[in-house]
């Protein structure tokens, strides 16, 4: 008998074998059966529960593929500077938060984006010095690969034009003096994380609780979580608790893989609710801050190819160290030439048959030549949509005709490739519908450009929802009890107020979710 029905609704399986439903029937947490309203109303007694779905939209539950959801947390806490459209709009948002704050605490915040300034320059620590004197100030790029700090943190981290870049990082440097302007760039950031009082485990905990409400409402099911041990136990805790209301894969940092090894950790180990994924390692930095590694300089910088954060030769040493301990790996790639290095790795380890699942993290740029590769080895594109939307004008400008090839969604999938779609979060937004609008639009909330970025990349809506759905389950290896709405799978799955399969495709933005479940339980309902 079932605990739960859902019927007189629009249910797209995303199943093969029965693509379109009227009704569902849950027992126990699985999918119980699947098919028409009279047949799952049949099967109901006086002990189950039933959702009448008044023709509303059913879809499988909305995994986001790459998050980092304490962070996301936390960063509801801190100064938001994502939208700011000038310089002055960000300091003033930070002067804003001095005015609350006692003299001698941290300042914390995130989300700034100098190339959708007025004037789209680097900013100064003098800017902050002039609000915030007496506050130590850390404010991440959007991208989360630089740093925008304060005289004030520079001292307190010690860093001085004597200071040597670290391996992997950057101090900006002003030209004249060769004191550091206040930026720093990829594992500089380290310099002044270290000196950062980190939240107390509670403090984590009670974020996430929120985090957690505000993903449910917007239909998030699950996630991959890329964080670290503090965040695990995080997880951990909650779901001891029973107060896990989405399933949570998580990706372990590339520095803790001997202790993982030693642990005899797999890519797979733990339960549907909270489980190990692939190990997480770095290529290079971002296209924003102009560190993506790249197979010919960015435009108008002839010498400038990136930054390799890891050696291709060391990325190989611990790629291949973790395949042989069955452990898979998740590589943030963003350039050509990273893109390029990563597939040349996967491609030569020894033992193919053998190899665990392995992506490939943002696959932002790749050359036509790399395209076809990935589903020829076995890749996984783990790709964020709403990067693409963001991104475009920088592309253009950095990246030039190159650009084509760049968010590639359509061409990769046409070529056999595996589409595994997520956020990155909290450097965009975690709402998957906004995600779904711009792979299938490549537009903005405002309709521009007109056609679409490069609008031969654009994805059918079935397409971009089976990269959040069955994509992510599969890059998770979970396929087989999550990513469709098929009789024995976990009940996971989302109402929506709108039909997006039918609707015009600027309108996805306008569709609500009217119910979450998770694991047969409603974990959100719109009021």
């Amino acid at each position: 008998m079932p605990d739960l029905i859902l019927d007189n609704g629009n249910v797209y399986t995303l199943d093969t074998n029965l693509p379109h439903a009227e009704a569902l029937a849950i027992r126990h947490g699985r999918i119980l059966a699947v098919g028409s309203s009279s047949e799952i109303r049949s099967l109901a007694t006086s002990q189950t529960t039933r959702i009448d779905l008044e023709g509303r939209t059913v879809i499988p539950g909305l995994i986001d593929a790459h998050v980092h959801f304490v962070s996301f947390s936390l960063s509801l806490q801190q100064v938001n500077l994502d939208g700011a459209t000038s310089l002055q709009e960000a300091v003033n948002r930070v002067a804003h938060r001095v005015q609350q704050t006692p003299a001698g605490r941290w300042i914390l915040g995130r989300g700034w984006d100098q190339n959708a300034w007025e004037e789209p320059v680097y900013p100064r620590k003098e800017a902050l010095d002039q609000v915030a004197p007496h506050h130590p100030v850390c404010l991440r790029r959007k991208d989360g690969h630089l740093l925008w700090v304060n005289s004030l943190t520079l001292q307190k981290a010690g860093i001085t034009r004597e200071t040597p870049d670290p391996e992997g990082g950057q101090i900006d440097r002003d030209p004249q003096s060769g004191e550091p302007t206040g930026i720093l760039r990829e594992n500089a950031q380290d310099l002044v994380f270290q000196i950062i009082e980190r939240p107390s485990h509670a403090e984590m905990v009670q974020a996430v609780r929120v985090g957690l409400r505000e993903a449910n409402r917007l239909g998030v099911t699950g996630i991959h979580d890329c964080e670290g041990p503090a965040e695990f136990r995080v997880f951990q805790d909650l779901a001891a608790e029973e107060a896990l209301t989405m399933r949570v894969c998580m990706l372990i940092p590339s520095r803790y893989l001997d202790e993982a090894i030693a642990l005899g950790l797999r890519t797979g180990f733990g339960n549907d609710l909270l489980r190990i994924g692939q190990v997480k390692l770095f290529a290079d930095g971002t296209l924003g801050s102009q560190t993506a590694l790249m197979i010919e300089p960015f435009e108008g910088e002839p010498d400038n190819r990136g930054i390799a954060l890891n050696p291709k030769a060391e990325l190989r040493e611990m790629v291949y160290k973790a395949f042989d301990a069955g452990l898979g790996t998740a590589i943030h790639a963003i350039g050509d030439q990273a893109n390029r290095d990563m597939l040349d790795i996967y491609e030569e380890y020894p033992h193919p048959a053998s190899r665990p699942r392995c992506r490939i993290e943002h696959v932002q740029l790749l050359h036509p030549d790399d395209i076809p590769r990935l589903a020829k080895i076995g890749v996984i594109a783990s790709m964020q949509p709403t990067h693409c939307t963001a991104d475009m004008e920088v592309a253009d400008r950095f990246w030039g005709k190159r650009a084509r090839y760049s968010y590639a969604w359509k061409s990769l999938l046409n070529a056999g490739t595996v589409l595994a779609f997520g956020s990155d979060c909290p450097v965009e937004t975690i709402d998957p519908l906004a995600g779904i609008h711009a792979a299938v639009t490549r537009q903005r909330a405002s309709g521009e450009p007109a056609e679409g970025w490069y609008p031969e990349e654009r994805l059918t809506v079935e397409e971009a929802v089976r990269a959040y759905t069955w994509g992510s389950a599969y890059a998770a290896g979970e396929e087989r009890s999550r990513g469709s709405l098929t009789p024995g799978k976990l009940a996971d799955m989302v109402v929506l107020s709108r039909d997006i399969f039918r609707i015009p495709p600027a309108e996805i933005l306008e569709t609500r979710v009217d119910y979450t479940i998770v694991q047969g339980k409603v974990v959100y309902q719109r009021e």
